[in-house]
């Protein structure tokens, strides 16, 4: 070991050591104790100080969230009524009293009304008669009255509409149990405990599939039960490759349930009959290292989109009497400037979900005549979702329009004639001037060549003078696409003067697949030097300043958060790291972990020496160093069950030991919340807030305020 290596070691044990927390004195910060923690991995002598703060249940380590919780709480008092007020401006966008738009399934329209005061929706159908009583068939207020956490992990009512299952969460650690609803009585016929999101109804309306997950919190096997019996339930399939999660679902034609086992890399699906559920599965293509497909069933046919030789994924058919591959055609090509991201099948009718330019747009097909149109949009930047299609037999398909500056919207579209139908906008009751604001888009520069789409909202006529803050967020893992669509709650900073941008950075999927895979595994620094030169080309531009951009990214985005902070902590006024996955190595050595073995295809294994040295490049927790750093306020749950608490617990810990300068460093706990937070609606305004202050304060517009 080299004489340097001996006196970094020696800096980490030897770095002052303090009792637990501060609880006493919340205006100084907390300080860990180090009890240093010594590993080898490929030759590297690595030393965790603060390891021990995995121990959940150790009342020290409890004191010390509480006094980080308290230090915060005295830090940012001054704000308080900062925060009351952009509560209230927030809230005063939302329609309390509510009701969604109606959506036809089995006879029945089923909507959700939300009641002012109250933070969980109620879930309502009607008969489809214009005089047909309301039936609430799940009240979420009072299945959550006395509980800290609510959360519904999934709700299905059975084909004949008589009963109902539904998935209860109340730790917010995704433990789930299981509940049978008689819709007539209103009473609990059945429940079952310990189980996984995803349920599906076979035909006789007693049987129905479940899943189960493993001590990892991977959805890995599926079971059939009948209504009313006990312990003897069977195991229908089961998954044992730890790099694959399991997934059931009916199929939108009623026909089949389709049980899936996917990877990041390679796809399984079986499919039983809703007709005969004690039917053995049939395989429809038996899985291939790098091929993934998934199916939807149409009118005598299967359709599979999938990425064999196919990088942008194409669409295949093959008849329903026989799936296997020998059947398959082509259904839709593969065209190299097209992404398919999604199908939805219909009897006559067939919907894809596509990709080009960056933007989203949906390809409508019948299956008739096998003519083909666009549902077009207007604007330069939008978001459209498919929403609320489970009947099969239908003419009507149902999306949601939004863009940063148009409130999402409701539309019917009529498949056959090509019109479409408004059906609902979001209504804004304390006002919303669109005329107000302007939304622009523009392709910054990346240091490889690679153009990066940015999405942004300003107040119209601002002026580009660098002296505006600027909100910068970001994602970029996991193929996910960060739409630009419409946010009530950033217009309390966008009619303060912030401008509000959205990178569209690799990792995710805006610009197709090759996007996905340019920003994931030995490409991941493709992800963290986007976001670099996405917010150096803002400040080129003159929308902001070093000393007024903000960034923002949460979860696996918090990653993205800890590595841009290490690389360039110049570069940002503020960081806000919400859940952060930031103690990525030792995260990825752990696969008893949640998520873990799964994800060692999405950043590496460092089991492997050559993806080690990889992630060591950037993982945020081994890359901190006595340096100068941006004001950060790092956020996360206690009962969190994707991002452990003592990620970022073990980040704020050993940043405040090793950070050279005195910008606040805030770290905020919620001791009730999961991976999302709090689950009522009233609560997570109030989390938003609380950022949102933080955020105003740092570039000096807590005081003063006005909108």
């Amino acid at each position: 070991m080299t004489a340097a290596r001996i006196a970094a070691l020696a800096s980490l044990v030897l770095a002052p050591v303090s009792l637990c927390a501060q609880a006493t004195a919340p205006a100084t910060a907390p300080v860990a104790t180090i009890t240093p923690r010594v590993d080898t991995l490929h030759g590297d002598v690595r030393v965790d100080n603060y390891y021990w703060l995995r121990e959940k249940t150790n009342p020290a380590v409890q004191a010390y969230l509480e006094a980080e919780n308290a230090y915060t709480e005295a830090q940012t008092a001054a704000t308080r009524p900062l925060r009351d007020r952009l509560y209230q401006e927030m809230l005063g966008r939302i329609k309390e009293t509510d009701l969604s738009v109606p959506v036809l399934d089995g006879g029945w329209l089923y909507y959700t009304r939300t009641e002012k005061g109250k933070s969980y929706p109620i879930y309502c159908r009607k008969l489809r008669t214009t005089t047909a009583p309301e039936q609430v068939y799940f009240d979420q207020n009072h299945a959550a009255a006395g509980k800290r956490f609510h959360a519904l992990g999934g709700m299905e009512v059975s084909p004949d509409g008589r009963t109902l299952i539904y998935l209860e969460d109340t730790t917010a650690f995704r433990n789930y149990t299981l509940y049978v609803k008689d819709l007539g009585s209103g009473q609990i016929v059945d429940q079952i405990a310990g189980v996984w999101n995803g349920t599906a109804w076979a035909n006789d309306n007693q049987t129905f599939f479940y899943m189960t997950a493993d001590s990892a919190k991977r959805g890995n096997a599926v079971w059939r039960h009948v209504i009313g019996s006990q312990d003897q339930d069977a195991k229908v399939f089961q998954e044992d490759d730890v790099l694959n999660d399991v997934g059931v679902f009916r199929s939108r034609s009623g026909k089949y349930v389709f049980l899936s086992a996917d990877g990041y890399t390679s796809s399984e699906w079986r499919l039983i009959p809703t007709a005969a559920p004690t039917a053995e599965p049939v395989i429809i293509a038996a899985r291939r290292p790098g091929v993934e497909y998934n199916v939807e069933h149409a009118d005598g046919m299967f359709l599979m989109y999938t990425n064999d030789g196919a990088t942008n994924f194409k669409i295949l058919r093959a008849p329903d009497t026989d799936p296997s591959p020998t059947t398959w055609s082509d259904w839709l090509p593969h065209r190299d400037s097209v992404f398919v991201e999604g199908v939805d099948a219909f009897k006559r009718y067939v919907v894809v979900s596509e990709r080009s330019g960056g933007l989203r747009r949906l390809r409508v097909t019948s299956l008739g005549t096998n003519r083909t149109r666009y549902i077009d949009f207007p604007e330069q930047a939008y978001g459209v979702f498919p929403s609320g299609n489970p009947e099969y037999d239908t003419e009507v398909f149902r999306f949601n329009y939004s863009s940063l500056s148009t409130p999402s919207s409701v539309y019917d579209y009529n498949l056959r004639t090509g019109g479409r139908t408004l059906r609902k906008r979001q209504e804004i009751p304390s006002g919303f001037v669109p005329t107000r604001y302007e939304v622009r888009r523009f392709m910054a520069p990346a240091r490889d060549g690679v153009q990066v789409p940015v999405s942004l909202l300003m107040r119209r006529g601002a002026r580009l003078d660098g002296q505006s803050p600027l909100l910068l967020y970001a994602y970029g893992s996991y193929g996910a696409t960060m739409e630009p669509t419409f946010n009530s709650n950033v217009l309390s900073l966008v009619d303060r003067g912030f401008t509000y941008a959205i990178a569209h950075i690799r990792g995710g999927q805006e610009m197709g697949r090759k996007w996905y895979d340019d920003g994931k595994m030995m490409n991941k620094l493709n992800t963290f030097q986007d976001f670099i030169d996405v917010a150096e080309e803002l400040v080129r531009r003159k929308y902001t300043s070093a000393d007024r951009l903000v960034a923002n990214g949460g979860s696996a985005g918090g990653l993205l958060m800890g590595a841009v902070t290490n690389l360039r902590p110049d570069l940002f006024r503020a960081v806000v790291a919400d859940v952060p996955f930031v103690d990525v190595i030792n995260t990825m050595m752990d696969a008893s972990l949640p998520l873990t073995a799964q994800e060692w295809q999405q950043w590496g294994d460092p089991h492997d020496e050559a993806q080690y040295r990889y992630m060591l490049q950037y993982s945020p927790y081994d890359n901190i160093a006595p340096r100068k750093y941006p004001w950060l306020l790092v956020t996360t749950s206690f009962n969190d069950s994707q991002v452990m608490y003592w990620e970022p617990a073990k980040y704020v810990a050993r940043l405040r030991a090793t950070k050279t300068d005195t910008n606040p460093l805030l770290f905020k706990i919620n001791m009730a919340g999961g991976h999302g937070g709090s689950s009522g609606r009233y609560d997570r305004l109030k989390e938003i807030a609380f950022r949102y202050a933080f955020m105003l304060d740092a570039v000096g517009m807590a005081t003063g305020d006005t909108p």
